[in-house]
């Protein structure tokens, strides 16, 4: 079980900001929260960067545990 943490759209689309999800690889962890949230968090999914204990990751990188994976949808704002 990796500890999943959901922000901003990817938050509001699962309903919670952090979550306790199996799988071994990003990938697997990811395919366990979409079956999860449904539709609207696979959208925001797609353009979301992905993190592994404060660093990017790849798909196929392995977690445990004691790691914790970050959903980072893309953010936009400023000044009007």
């Amino acid at each position: 079980m990796a500890i999943v943490r959901l922000f901003a759209a990817a938050r509001d689309a699962a309903g919670t900001s952090r979550d306790e999800l199996p799988g071994d690889t990003v990938d697997a962890v990811l395919a366990v929260a979409s079956q999860r949230y449904g539709d609207a968090f696979t959208r925001v999914l797609a353009s979301s960067k992905i993190w592994v204990n404060g660093e990017p990751a790849q798909s196929d990188d392995h977690v445990g545990s004691a790691d914790e994976l970050a959903v980072l949808p893309p953010v936009s704002g400023g000044c009007t």
